[in-house]
């Protein structure tokens, strides 16, 4: 007959760390009710002992408030375990949100690998194969030009320069501007 009210086929979405999570809290409220229980306790004693000392019952009175001391004593270190059990929770609660966070990180950073590579992938495919010939030997005279020993090509290479003269200076003390300089201003 089976499970009729289980879920069989889904796994579980509560994680080992979750589970450690609420273990954790579950310890954290026995030893809130404990300490509100000792609290009690201290109080109800404390007012034993005035009574017990306007019966005149020294002894007992001192006895019960030794009692009392030690229990501060527990309750202090109650304090100091939930103190301690709260950090820890909120440690490996932030610990998670660390992790979903690199794991964001991760997939974003896989993403902006995938994009580069389509666009190198479209950069690469824009130029034909006549282009792409023509680029290959662009580059192999440039090649040869600065790869040339010495007293070889520099002919050609001089042949390249512009022979018109540089343009004059304005008049008027006025500075020239470079191409960036124009663009900013």
């Amino acid at each position: 007959m089976g499970n009729v009210f289980g879920r069989q086929g889904r796994p579980s979405r509560v994680t080992d760390q979750d589970r450690a999570i609420l273990q954790l809290k579950q310890q954290r409220d026995k030893l809130k009710q404990y300490r509100k229980k000792i609290t009690l306790q201290l109080e109800r004693e404390r007012r034993l002992a005035k009574q017990l000392l306007k019966d005149g019952k020294r002894e007992r009175a001192l006895l019960l408030l030794k009692k009392k001391r030690y229990q501060d004593q527990l309750l202090d270190k109650t304090d100091i375990q939930i103190d301690n059990l709260e950090r820890l929770v909120q440690d490996i609660e932030f610990a998670q949100i660390e992790i979903k966070v690199i794991e964001s990180l991760k997939d974003g950073n896989d993403c902006l690998k995938q994009m580069h590579e389509q666009i190198d992938d479209l950069l690469a495919g824009c130029l034909k194969e006549e282009d792409e010939d023509a680029v290959l030997a662009e580059l192999e005279t440039l090649t040869q030009h600065f790869f040339l020993p010495p007293g070889q090509g520099e002919d050609t290479a001089l042949s390249e320069l512009p022979t018109d003269p540089p343009p004059a200076a304005p008049e008027g003390g006025t500075e020239i501007k470079t191409e960036r300089e124009m663009l900013v201003a």
